[in-house]
């Protein structure tokens, strides 16, 4: 991970205020990281108009307010949207998506994703607003959450073997991620600021797939910990994607970025960083 990082500052604002949004943005701006979204899927499926009115409508106000910027004067800012792979959907036969591919979302948070890069796009159109889309494939490190699958996993595992409990919940093992280490993700981001071409859609990705039993498996060895796999219901997602890996050659052939962390190593200090 080597390519420079620029200096950035965060922002407070309320994705589903105008007013908000426009102060956020009121200063001239170099680039705009666009990370902030309803990420959840479960908080999604819960209220699906909250996650397109968060991720989508909000995403059109932020890329109106650049482009109304940009026409004033007020610099020339790049848009960095990050969206996510789940705009891909399923696909059969299984096969690592490309940015060719047509998006067929089957959640509510990637429906409403896949409409945040329509409306940056759209914006970038109309006014020449610098916009370059990031489909991320799934990410994990020390510090992520649980209510992501690898620090839940980790989590879960870890309270088994200081309870030595033989049996873990877990949701339905079977589909097959592209898992990535969220510095490389960060790092693919830096290089794509200054090397993204404006109207871009760019995968981030390793091309490498992994089913969620054996990451189950894998934390169990780092944690040290014998536990079988229940499969709980009530922790199924509806209509998840069954396989999503995807090919970043295009994002490597324009920034030279590859992935610095072995996945294994990834594991390691998710678990420790739990375990600490």
């Amino acid at each position: 991970m080597n390519s420079p990082v620029p200096a950035c500052r965060a922002k407070d604002l309320d994705l589903r205020d105008t007013t908000s949004v426009r102060a956020a943005i009121s200063d001239p701006l170099d680039a705009v990281v666009h990370l902030a979204a309803l990420a959840s899927g479960a908080e999604a499926r819960r209220d699906p108009g909250m996650a397109w009115d968060v991720n989508a409508g909000g995403t059109a106000r932020l890329a109106d307010g650049l482009a109304e910027a940009k026409a004033s004067g007020q610099g020339d800012p790049l848009l960095l949207l990050v969206s996510t792979a789940e705009v891909y959907g399923n696909v059969a036969p299984p096969r690592a998506r490309t940015e060719a591919d047509p998006p067929a979302p089957c959640s509510p948070y990637a429906a409403s994703k896949l409409g945040a890069e329509v409306a940056a796009l759209e914006a970038a159109r109309r006014s020449l607003l610098r916009v370059v889309v990031v489909r991320t494939f799934p990410h994990t490190g020390p510090g992520q959450t649980d209510r992501y699958v690898v620090p839940a996993f980790a989590r879960r595992l870890l309270a088994a073997k200081r309870l030595g409990a033989p049996v873990v919940k877990t949701g339905n093992l079977e589909p097959v991620r592209d898992f990535l280490d969220v510095r490389d993700v960060v790092d693919a981001y830096a290089r794509l600021l200054q090397h993204g071409q404006s109207g871009a859609v760019y995968n981030v990705a390793s091309g490498q797939g992994y089913s969620l039993k054996d990451i189950f498996l894998r934390l169990a060895d780092i944690v040290g910990v014998r536990a079988t796999p229940e499969v709980d219901s009530g922790l199924v997602r509806p209509a998840d994607i069954s396989h999503l890996v995807g090919d970043a050659s295009l994002l490597q052939s324009v920034t030279g970025w590859t992935p610095a962390l072995s996945f294994d190593q990834t594991l390691r200090d998710v678990v420790h960083a739990q375990a600490d």
